[in-house]
């Protein structure tokens, strides 16, 4: 067995553990609390039926938000990850019991229950970290790079995820492929890492790596995403790719608008009392204006009027003009720490999405100035505003505030690549996750106006 295939097996192994322990769990919670309650008795068949249904419901949740990372997360972050699972399975089933039941199921069997997962996430994700660990120990990894700025970020991920690269050196491109082969072999390395390098230079070492056995990760550029977008043609009996601007079916794009109205009038009702203690608390503070109006870009640069909830001072840009936040900005309220931090500032944009400004799920939408600002470097930034802004987005979701404009870029292209249904309502599951993260609303450096740092960008 390879050692791909042994971590992959004990990787499912972990993966069924856990959803077996909280299967369990549920199980004794179903037939001590729930059956007895239920408008018509279920046989052996329908029970078993309800347990395969909270197995299905818990294991989704957790693949989404990344309870089962083993090779990527520390536990720390797994039981995280699975602790909002937990609640968010304990919610789902709350609705599927009140069809079953036909009246308000008791609660308290569910927070048991979101109790009694939580405690075994947080033991399975030490002992299932601990087993990964010694299973895949960390590879000897050699970086290659094209140039310093390049060189730092691929150090930062080897130093992030530390249990699963040991760097034993580094060697830029420039020295030429032949070099950088010959360092593979003299280092040993099981893996390598390549940063911020050309196509054309790294097709030499990828394949020499993929023969030899070699594991890499390849830091992507703008074109692989463009390519990755692209749509696979059969043409004279050859293989042909065809790559251009973002163009989703009718269907989709009906389907998206009508979510987008439902979803922000749901909303819109639902959040109207916490919106009201809200007004009233920005209002409270300084008497000024409870919304705050901005000029945003959506789809191909149109510019349109975002509403926000004043989290600032009053005219806080009439004498630093537009930039964004900084850590510790002292023009941010007290007020607008906490609705900021909770992201209960972006309630107003619900009205965005119900005129057709922005979507629940795109890129974020940015201000015409910084927008400017980064396109001066990086012109390639418009590639973002093939399709609407959106509310949340997978850049909104993996990255956070001050993450620069070219990682941004790569992630909202991710998104164009792989845009759909199923994709959208992963999106919006995993904002729920980010949402308990402080580190994702960190504002830029004291001193900037945007993310950018020119010294900061891969070479493309």
């Amino acid at each position: 067995m390879e050692k791909k295939q042994k971590s992959d097996l004990i990787l499912l192994l972990c993966d069924i553990s856990l959803v077996a322990m909280n299967t369990i769990w549920f199980a004794w919670s179903w037939y001590n609390f729930f059956t007895p309650v239920l408008y018509v008795p279920f046989f052996l068949r329908g029970n078993l039926a309800i347990v395969m249904v909270f197995m299905f419901i818990n294991y989704s949740f957790s693949k989404i938000y990344g309870g089962f990372e083993l090779k990527t997360n520390r536990a720390a972050d797994l039981f995280y990850s699975l602790v909002i699972a937990s609640v968010m399975t304990g919610i789902t089933l709350f609705f599927v019991l009140f069809l079953l039941i036909r009246h308000l199921p008791p609660i308290y069997p569910l927070l048991i229950d979101i109790f009694l997962w939580s405690g075994t996430s947080a033991v399975w994700a030490k002992c299932a970290s601990l087993i990964m660990r010694k299973v895949c120990p960390p590879e000897r990894t050699l970086i290659v790079y094209g140039n310093m700025a390049a060189f730092r970020k691929g150090l930062a991920i080897t130093k992030k995820v530390d249990w699963r690269f040991h760097v034993v050196d580094q060697i830029s491109v420039q020295l030429g492929s032949d070099k950088v082969i010959s360092a593979i072999n003299q280092t040993n390395a099981k893996s390598v890492m390549l940063c911020g390098i050309h196509s054309s230079q790294r097709n030499d070492i990828l394949k020499y790596c993929i023969a030899s056995g070699i594991a890499v990760y390849i830091r992507p550029n703008i074109g692989d995403y463009i390519v990755n977008s692209s749509k696979q043609l059969q043409m004279a009996s050859l293989p042909v790719m065809l790559c251009q601007r973002s163009s989703q079916s009718l269907v989709y794009l009906f389907l998206k608008r009508l979510f987008d109205i439902i979803f922000s009038l749901f909303f819109i009702i639902l959040l109207s009392p916490l919106e009201l203690i809200i007004a009233a608390a920005i209002h409270y503070y300084d008497q000024g204006p409870v919304f705050y109006t901005q000029t945003r870009l959506t789809k191909d640069s149109k510019g349109f009027k975002i509403y926000k909830f004043r989290s600032m001072k009053v005219d806080a840009e009439k004498d630093s003009g537009a930039r964004l936040a900084s850590q510790n900005d002292d023009r941010i309220t007290p007020i607008g720490k906490i609705i900021r931090a909770t992201r209960m500032d972006e309630f107003p944009q619900m009205f965005n999405i119900l005129k057709g400004d922005m979507s629940v799920v795109g890129p974020r939408p940015e201000r015409p100035e910084i927008a400017e600002e980064y396109e001066k470097i990086m012109p390639e930034f418009a590639l973002r505003l093939q399709v609407k802004a959106g509310l949340t987005g997978y850049a909104a979701v993996h990255g956070k505030y001050n993450t620069s404009p070219y990682d941004k870029l790569q992630m909202d292209l991710m998104y164009i690549a792989s845009q759909g249904l199923l994709t959208d309502f992963r999106i919006i599951l995993e904002t729920v996750k980010v949402v308990f993260v402080p580190e994702s609303t960190e504002g830029i450096a004291e001193g900037q106006t945007t993310a950018e740092d020119s010294n900061d960008e891969d070479d493309e």
